[in-house]
This record gives structure tokens, sequence and C-alpha cells, in this order.
């Protein structure tokens, strides 16, 4: 047999057994998450829920800007229109949360299309600003329309409930946060398998190509605004719920900024990329406070030392990684993978 046959016997083989692989990861994955809260304490779930949290907005901005090539900044602003209507709704109504959600996630679409407008005319930077100025409307509105939203004392809000049980504890509202954010992550990874997700990335390749095969320009670059909203709304939603108080600071512009960033280390154009770019923008810092921490009783000025410089070194790694790796740690990923799979025929 020759030598070729072989190799691509066993690449097939390979294929096939890396989707076996990618099954059992996935239900490894998906039992992994439902015993979590069983062995962690309150910090470690807390630090769960928010990367949860923050896997579904940034999933949500990189349908925009990674698959369709809008920059957008905004991402905070309308995670501000999600949590905002979850806890009017839960204040005045009192209805059920996923229908909150639901209706936060729908109102911050709405606004997407809106912002999405300009989408059209300008691209890159200039919708960059747009999008800025998008932000600092609804910030304005968030914290001067006082009969609505509180004003800059915010909202307090219930916590969410189900039959009578209430979700208060990081431990409890993971039950809610976890099941949706799965929801959410499957309906990205499957909408690049219809016609809607294959429009995003023909607008993102050469929009100009796109028009001329008969693609809507407006019309998909405003579906592609409201369903990153929808994915923000949900997010902010699910912020409100976790954090029960909601203030026109939990939204800044430098919210926006962290999503962006997410994208790029994770990887723009890969659901895998957002969900590992989430969770590397929320947990170094972390461990940088860890760190501190555990520096604290050897060196008693740690913390008004190292504090300013933690801001530094998270900067500089994200630095440092985009210039020896600027497809994103799923592009390292899936280098590990081809590595491993064909390490007998490298050269």
């Amino acid at each position: 047999m020759r030598i070729g046959t072989v190799k691509e016997s066993y690449i097939a083989d390979a294929a096939l057994f890396d989707t076996k692989v990618q099954r059992g990861w996935m239900f490894a994955l998906l039992a992994g998450l439902l015993l979590l809260p069983f062995f962690t304490g309150q910090y470690a779930s807390y630090l769960v829920c928010l990367v949860l949290i923050n896997i579904v907005s940034t999933a949500g901005l990189n349908i925009l800007t990674g698959f369709t090539g809008l920059v957008s900044l905004g991402q905070a602003a309308f995670m501000g229109v999600g949590a905002y209507t979850v806890a009017l709704m839960e204040i005045k109504l009192g209805t059920p949360f996923l229908l909150n959600l639901l209706v936060a996630g729908g109102l911050a679409a709405v606004i997407g299309i809106v912002v999405g407008l300009p989408s059209l005319r300008v691209k890159g930077l200039y919708l960059a600003i747009a999008t800025i100025a998008a932000s600092v409307i609804l910030h304005f509105v968030f914290a001067n329309w006082t009969s609505v939203t509180g004003g800059v004392s915010g909202l307090s809000m219930p916590p969410a409930s189900l039959f009578g049980f209430e979700f208060i504890q990081p431990d409890q509202v993971y039950w809610i946060i976890m099941p949706i954010t799965v929801v959410m992550l499957f309906g990205a990874a499957n909408l690049f398998r219809t016609r809607i997700g294959r429009a995003f990335i023909a607008i993102r390749d050469r929009d100009i190509s796109a028009e001329v095969l008969g693609i809507r320009l407006l019309r998909y670059k405003l579906l592609s605004f409201a369903i990153s909203s929808f994915y923000a709304g949900v997010a902010g939603g699910l912020w409100a719920y976790f954090f029960r108080v909601v203030t026109p600071e939990s939204f800044p512009l430098t919210m926006s900024i962290f999503f962006l960033a997410a994208i790029i280390v994770g990887g723009m154009g890969s659901i895998l990329g957002s969900v590992l770019g989430a969770v590397f923008m929320t947990m170094v810092p972390e461990v940088l406070k860890m760190m501190v921490g555990v520096l604290s009783p050897i060196w008693p000025d740690a913390v008004a030392v190292m504090s300013p410089v933690r801001i530094i070194v998270f900067g500089g790694l994200i630095i440092i990684f985009l210039i020896f790796e600027p497809d994103g740690l799923a592009e390292i990923w899936r280098n590990i993978r081809r590595f491993f799979h064909l390490w007998p025929f490298k050269t």
C-alpha cells in the first residue's frame, strides 16, 4: 500500500475520531456544568456566573464584529437596556424571569436595529464612532430619566423566583445563567449553518460582492445588529438577576471595550473564540488579584504597589498575546489539535 494512501486513511480515521472526541468532550463539559455548583464555594460560583454572562455578550458581539465585520462599541449600553428592562418588569409587573429576559433581549434588538441604520453608509472607524454616540445617548437616558430608571441611584430589584423558590446566592442563580448560556451558544453556533449566517460571512469578506450576489446589505446588517443586541440584552438581564442592583455606572464604555478585546483575544469569527476570550478577559484579572493577595502577608505594601501594576500586566499580556497569535486563542487550540492528530506525518 502506498504511503499516500496510508496517510489519507489515517486522516479519515482521525476525522472520525475527532468527531467522537468532540461529542465526548461536549458530554463531559455538560456533566461538569451540572456538577460544578456542588463542588465549589460561593466565590467560585460567583466567578463562573460572571464568566457565563460575559460569554453570552461576547458571543453576540462576535456575531456582529467577527462574522459580519461591523465594529461596535455599544455592547455594554445594550446590556444596560436589557438590565433595566428586567429590573422594571420584576419591580412593576412581577412577571416570570424567562419572559423578562425575552422582552429584554427583544427591546435591546429593536434599539440595536436603530443604532445599526448608519451601517449601510459607514463602516469601520466611522461605525464605531456612531455606536459610541449611541452608547453615550443611552447612558444619558439611564442617568437622567429618573422616573423610570431611578437616575444615578439606579434600581434595586427582587431576585428571580420559580415555583416559590428564590434564586439569591451565586450557586442558586447559576441554575438560571448556565442553561441560558448553553442555549445561546448553541443558537450562535448553528446560526452559521443557515442562509442568514452565510450572508453575514459574505458581507464580512466582501460586501460589494455580496450585494452583487443578491444579498440585501441593509437587511442583513440590521439583522446582525438585532441578533447581537438581543444577546447583549439577555446578558444584561442575567447580569441584573445576578447583582440585583442596576445603575448607569454598571455599564460604562470601558465594558464595551472589554467585550471587543475579548473577541480579539479569543478569536474573531469563532464561537469558541468568544468563549475562550470571555474566560481569559474575566479570569486573568482575578488571578492577578489573587497573586496580590498571596503577596500581602509577605509584603505589606503589595496592594498599594501592585494594584496599578496588575492593570499594566493585564494589558501587556493582551498585547504580547496578539503579537504572537493575532488569530486568538481559538487558533492556538486548533493548532494543538492539528498537531496531535497529524504528528506522525510531520516532517
